[in-house]
């Protein structure tokens, strides 16, 4: 987290200050603006002139980001990689941005004005920064930063960004902020003389550590200014590297460390080198590539004329040739050994190359830099006169015949972001078998690449435990903990509890009491008892599964009915332990109304952890937090990726409900239904975030009253605060037109919905055709919203299509069945020959003497 940063708002550009504020802090420029090698982000603050193309072409000429409204930011997902963004976002608007826009962004540039009367708002900062975990907050206000400012959002997580008319190289006033202030502000000596360890490190030769001084707030304010290395002599004061003896240096970076207590300095340096020794570094001799090339380019100089290095210098074509035989020997090598030989080899000819040229290993990294930091890529063809000669064609193939324009909804108009609010619309009976297929597609999971990314977090907590938790917790949730398990009780003697608004409570009584009637309802309670023949009885009982750790999504949402919706099967199943894991608040607290249903289902713990950390803790266990043998509950992409990973981990032997992906809902719709209410049911869905489902199949249904529909949607999509998510999960869904309801319901069961709706006439009359669904609402009195909180079933479902083999969860999820069985004396002697028989016919000899020997055979 860099402590401030800079924006320039005026022209002509102040040189001079320029250069010293990219020393020490990101310099951005909006876009439009001319070029310079110190701008390292660019502000695009208006996102109707500017495209997607455009940001990719600033990101391509080296810009480290890109800052951009969410409209923008929205377009940018999965082609932008989240390091190269920040999302601008006026104070009003954060409430707007969804899960997916806040996980495709590094951090967020929030700007506050004059009218709102926020300015430099810490707790608001403090509560952006608990939504955007372990992202960058930078926030923007019309007044002046203070160092004292500065420092207070420092503490929590957040950096300013000052503009250049407020900087200045002099002393700080009440209208300007020195740089050196502004950049010193949070740093903290945690030395009785107040100076700061700085490590010096040379930039150019691989940032090889050249040394260890100390630095006082006057020598990091003087080396700001000057560009030049100046460090504090605890005998002498300022002491200006190189004044007598040449060894000068250029600062071309001050950094500070992640304790905000130490700086680096990262400089060119002149002359013999830093140490006192003359040598390059007080730490020993360069080595590797760096000494390779000074080398070099001290033969470069004096080598003698004749020698083998000088016939390289003077030789292109002798240069030239060693270059090319070394890369196919390279090329050919086959061990370990071989390959280092050989690259060592054409490295070798290689820098020789370079030095000749002029070129360091500085100004290759900084090549290197650029490609990596290339967004659009070329297609990496080699040149045909490297390729092998390709053998011709055996046979020509046909061309596939191309779709009808008709036939699938990309024949749709592109996406138009200030168009209305409307679905893609497509006729099945003018569709393919094949593209019939596609119509039922999610978009692709890429959980391998996500369970990659939890690994290292799951083998943490599996590896250090509590200790893990607590940093992971401080790093995602910003919250200090001294311990990661709450015991009960939880309520109503915990402090929280006198926040909870009656209203609130009354309203989860009542859904709990409708939950907890339908799952006692599910209980598998007697026996089953079958007497298969004379003597032989099997028997199949249910037992709760002992412990069951219950996943709640937190942060800024407060997600009681989901507490509900795993806690009541739990306790009506009769788990022996109940962990809740949810993410804390940055105090480290939960919300009320989750700590009052974990009160009510009887919970026996609350791990205050989130994310895949509190996957592991329930999976392995800690110090603290107990074992448990399954795992229930949505969450995130993270989330999601680290219940997967466990789950196939013998040695944590825990299973999980179901896989999960993003929510969704299909909606059968014919002439007797409201469009209002068929809207209102499709935007419920859609509100989640921008990849939810959302399908209307519209049985028979004439033109007028789909364009009714159609108005409806984008009435009412207008009136919500999260119409900018609606826009983009809408524009993706579909509207699926049948002939006759069998066809609509026959497209129903082939998607497998998470969620079904029947706007039908007799709706009741087609949940006997309903094959594959999470839950059925029928009617046009049962929207989707009464299942999710209170009407008394489930609304943990199957997603992605799991429906054709997945139930919901529900009490029996809670449960395992053992089976049993007695066999009389006079039943074995009827079945006890049967039994070897089938043993003898698979050559286990033991198993049928375990029954000869009982009946003396």
């Amino acid at each position: 987290m860099f402590p401030f940063l800079a924006l320039l708002d005026s022209e002509p550009v102040d040189e001079e200050l320029l250069l010293a504020v990219s020393r020490v802090a990101p310099v951005i420029a909006r876009s439009g603006s001319t070029p310079e090698s110190t701008i390292r982000y660019f502000l695009v603050e208006d996102s109707t002139s500017t495209d997607v193309n455009e940001i990719i072409t600033l990101l391509d000429n080296s810009a480290d980001k890109a800052i951009v409204p969410l409209s923008l930011a929205k377009s940018l997902l999965g082609t932008v990689p989240p390091h190269r963004l920040l999302l601008l976002l006026d104070v009003a608007n954060v409430s707007a941005v969804s899960d997916s826009v806040r996980n495709a962004v590094s951090g967020v540039l929030l700007k506050t004005s004059s009218s709102s009367g926020l300015g430099f708002d810490v707790d608001l900062v403090h509560s952006v920064s608990r939504f955007f975990v372990g992202a960058a907050v930078h926030i923007l206000a019309p007044d002046l930063p203070t160092p004292s400012i500065i420092r207070k959002l420092a503490a929590v997580g957040a950096s300013v960004v000052i503009p250049f008319s407020q900087l200045t190289l002099g002393s700080t006033s009440q209208t300007m902020i020195s740089i050196a202030d502004a950049f010193l502000a949070p740093i903290v000596s945690d030395r009785s003389d107040g100076l700061f360890p700085t490590v010096v490190s040379s930039d150019p030769q691989g940032k090889r550590s050249l040394g260890l001084v100390y630095s006082s707030c006057e020598s990091v304010a003087e080396s700001i200014r000057t560009g030049k290395g100046v460090y504090h002599s605890r005998k002498h004061g300022l002491w200006r590297k190189g004044e007598t003896s040449g060894a000068t240096q250029d600062v071309v970076r001050i950094r500070v460390d992640c304790d905000t207590d130490a700086l680096e300095f990262s400089v060119v340096q002149h002359g013999a080198g830093f140490c006192h020794l003359n040598r390059a570094s007080c730490f020993g001799d360069l080595d590797g590539l760096a000494a390779l090339e000074r080398t070099l380019a001290l033969r470069l100089v004096d080598a003698p004329q004749g020698s083998y290095t000088r016939q390289l210098f003077n030789d292109e074509e002798l240069l030239k040739a060693k270059i090319t035989e070394e890369a196919d020997e390279l090329c050919r090598a086959k061990t370990k050994e071989e390959v280092a030989f050989e690259a060592a080899d054409l490295i070798y000819f290689t820098l020789a190359r370079c030095v000749a040229a002029g070129v360091s290993i500085r100004d290759i990294e900084r090549s290197l830099d650029k490609k990596a930091m290339k967004i659009s890529r070329r297609p990496g063809n080699a040149k045909p006169q490297w390729l092998p000669k390709a053998e011709p064609p055996k046979a020509e193939l046909p061309k596939a015949e191309a779709p009808r324009a008709s036939s699938t909804p990309s024949s749709k108009p592109p996406f138009d972001r200030n168009g209305p609010i409307q679905m893609q619309t497509v006729d099945i009976s003018a569709v393919s078998l094949e593209d019939r297929a596609k119509l039922l597609k999610r978009p692709v999971l890429r959980s391998d690449e996500m369970i990659a990314k939890v690994k290292p977090i799951v083998d943490d907590v599996r590896a250090r435990g509590d200790s893990a938790l607590r940093e992971l917790t401080a790093k995602f949730d910003k919250a200090q903990l001294d311990t990661p398990l709450l015991l009960p009780p939880f309520y109503p003697l915990a402090p929280e509890a006198q926040h909870l608004d009656p209203a609130v409570r009354d309203a989860i009584d009542a859904a709990y009491s409708n939950v907890y009637k339908f799952h006692a309802a599910q209980i598998d309670g007697a026996p089953l008892v079958v007497e298969t023949m004379p003597g032989v009885t099997c028997t199949r009982f249910a037992r709760p599964i002992a412990r069951v750790g219950l996943y709640v999504p937190g942060g800024t949402a407060v997600l009681p009915s989901t507490a509900l919706m795993l806690g009541v099967p739990a306790q009506v199943a009769g788990c022996e332990k109940i962990v809740m894991a949810t993410p804390p608040r940055a105090d480290g607290s939960i919300s009320p109304e989750v700590l009052y249903v974990a009160h009510k289902v009887g919970a026996h713990a609350i791990l205050r952890a989130g994310g895949a950390q509190a996957v592991a803790a329930l999976a392995y266990g800690t110090e603290t937090v107990p074992k448990v043998d399954k795992i229930f509950g949505p969450g995130n992409q993270w989330v999601t990726a680290a219940k997967m990973l466990v789950q196939n981990d013998t040695d944590a032997l825990v299973s999980i409900d179901m896989p999960a992906g993003p929510s969704e809902v299909l909606v059968i719709a014919d002439d007797t239904c409201n469009p209002a209410f068929v809207a209102a049911d499709l935007l419920s869905q859609a509100e989640h975030g921008i990849d939810s489902q959302v399908v209307l199949v519209a049985s028979s249904l004439s033109e007028t009253m789909l364009a009714e529909v159609e108005k409806e949607v984008d009435k009412q999509a207008h009136a919500l605060g999260r119409v900018d998510i609606v826009r983009e999960s809408v524009a993706k869904s579909l509207i699926v037109k049948t002939q006759g309801t069998d066809i609509a319901m026959e497209f129903s069961n082939d998607y497998a919905p998470e969620h079904l709706i029947l706007h039908l006439r007799d709706a009741p009359a087609w949940v006997d055709h309903v094959k594959n669904a999470g839950s059925v609402f029928v009617g046009p009195y049962s929207p989707e919203s009464c299942g999710d909180y209170a009407s008394g079933t489930n609304h943990t479902l199957p997603t992605n299509g799991y429906a054709r083999q997945f139930s919901g969860v529900n009490t029996q999820s809670f449960q395992k069945h053992i089976t049993s069985q007695e066999v009389t004396m006079e039943g074995l002697q009827t079945l006890g020959p049967i039994v070897v028989t089938l043993a003898d016919c698979e050559g286990l000899q033991a198993h049928a003497n375990a029954v000869r020997i009982r009946l003396g055979m």
